[in-house]
């Protein structure tokens, strides 16, 4: 059987970037319109900088958003929405109240329109609110049975502390302790003009579509407070934190470590380093782990970055049996490239993965917009996007090295562990000190 030469990568095509134009209005909303004239629909983002406060409230906020005004009721508004092919949904996460739309082109006024209505005139009617807020309490309580929340939950708390991303969800009593006059006063605080971005991507003129939204948005007022954030306190290393869940036949491995924002000179490098470590499939972490010892299915290691500070999350869901070997194998691929830097191929490889995922991410409409609305919450644009492929196509194996060494060092790790405390806590306590808690304290 002849084996097959795979041709060679070919050379990186350049990034092209999409007609934008941009509008800041009277009343403070940045407007931002990108032309992608793939199919004739527009993709509608709205940033909302909300902050952390009330977060039972704010997440009630955002499921009932779109539950009514004094003109229409939600069924109403699904129906206006679905005459011009489109739709509006409403979500709430660490740092923004974010409401996304789709529709076709030729219905964007009236989805712009109907957009106003909502952000001036939503009513939060109280059946609507009763419901949401049940079916909301039931998605917490089987949230706080899975171990992905539960691990999630404690190693939030680690890193954060007493700063508002320590905690994400609010626990169910909370919720049931919303009414529709705390959404009410919520909305006039928080869902306001000023600092909000509206993002429309899709088959438009930018300029009309500028004008289309100020139509529409320029008698949205509104005084409230800013919902601004903290910076997020330093990662504090310490003992391995072994969160109890009795009988769990396997373990939730978490690691953070440091990690630098989008604009940092280093996060180029870092984001190579994280790749050859355990970013994707071809990593070290996954080669080992996965398909040499086959620990785990699906290890992943990823930067999250959020407006307040980044941390890089390492991730894995192993067997009982093989937490602590687990726990080991990462450890010593975070030591091994924090001490030698990768090799050549290595970093070419996921060099080709970062600026393909790259220009595959802003193929589309929507992802496009996903993209374009995570920048300009951060104040960046997609000229940034441009200037990160050109610094990733340029980073070499010392600044690679370098970053791994500043940033990936085990000893740098907030260490996590859920599993069943009576056959895990042995094999840990070799690689470290080990702290005990019960799951959800």
């Amino acid at each position: 059987m002849s084996v097959r030469t795979l041709p060679p990568l070919g050379p990186n095509r350049a990034l092209r970037l999409p007609p934008v134009a941009e509008r800041t209005l009277d009343n403070g909303l940045t407007v931002i319109a990108i032309r992608r004239p793939s199919v004739p629909l527009v993709e509608l983002r709205l940033w909302l900088p909300f902050g952390r406060a009330h977060l039972a409230r704010g997440l009630m906020l955002s499921q009932t958003l779109l539950s009514g005004t004094a003109e229409m009721t939600s069924v109403q508004l699904a129906a206006e929405l679905q005459k011009v092919g489109g739709g509006l949904s409403a979500g709430l996460d660490a740092d923004r109240l974010l409401v996304s739309g789709t529709g076709l082109v030729t219905g964007l006024d009236r989805i712009l329109e109907l957009l106003a209505e909502v952000l001036t005139g939503a009513t939060y009617p109280r059946d609507e609110v009763a419901t949401e807020r049940a079916r909301l309490i039931d998605g917490i309580r089987m949230a706080q049975s899975q171990p992905t929340h539960l691990v999630r939950k404690a190693l939030l708390k680690r890193m954060y502390g007493r700063h508002p991303y320590a905690v994400q969800t609010p626990e169910p009593e909370q919720v049931e302790a919303v009414r529709p006059a705390a959404l009410r006063a919520l909305h006039a605080d928080r869902v306001r003009p000023t600092g909000a971005i509206l993002l429309l991507v899709g088959d438009v003129q930018p300029d009309r579509a500028l004008d289309a939204a100020e139509r529409a948005l320029s008698g949205w007022t509104g005084d409230g407070t800013p919902g601004a954030l903290p910076p997020t306190p330093p990662l504090e290393p310490g003992p391995l934190l072994l969160v109890d869940r009795p009988g769990s036949v396997q373990s939730s491995l978490r690691l953070a470590l440091p990690a630098v924002p989008r604009t940092h000179p280093d996060h180029a490098a870092l984001q190579l380093a994280n790749l050859v470590f355990g970013g994707y499939f071809s990593s070290r972490w996954v080669e080992n782990i996965r398909e040499d010892k086959g620990y785990t299915y699906g290890p992943h290691s990823a930067i999250e970055h959020s407006v307040a500070g980044s941390a890089l999350i390492v991730s894995a869901e192993v067997a009982t049996e093989v937490t602590g070997p687990a726990m080991l194998e990462t450890l010593y691929e975070l030591g091994r490239l924090a001490s030698l830097p990768p090799k050549e191929d290595e970093l070419e490889q996921a060099r080709q993965y970062a600026l393909g995922t790259l220009q595959l991410g802003v193929s589309t409409q929507s992802g496009l917009a996903a993209v374009a609305i995570a920048y300009a919450g951060v104040g960046l644009r997609l000229e940034f996007l441009a200037e990160h492929a050109a610094r990733l196509a340029k980073v070499t194996r010392d600044e690679v090295a370098a970053a791994a060494a500043t940033y990936l060092a085990p000893a740098r790790a907030v260490s996590v562990v859920l599993g069943d405390a009576g056959r895990v806590e042995a094999p840990l306590a070799v690689l470290g000190p080990v702290r005990t808690e019960a799951a959800g304290s």
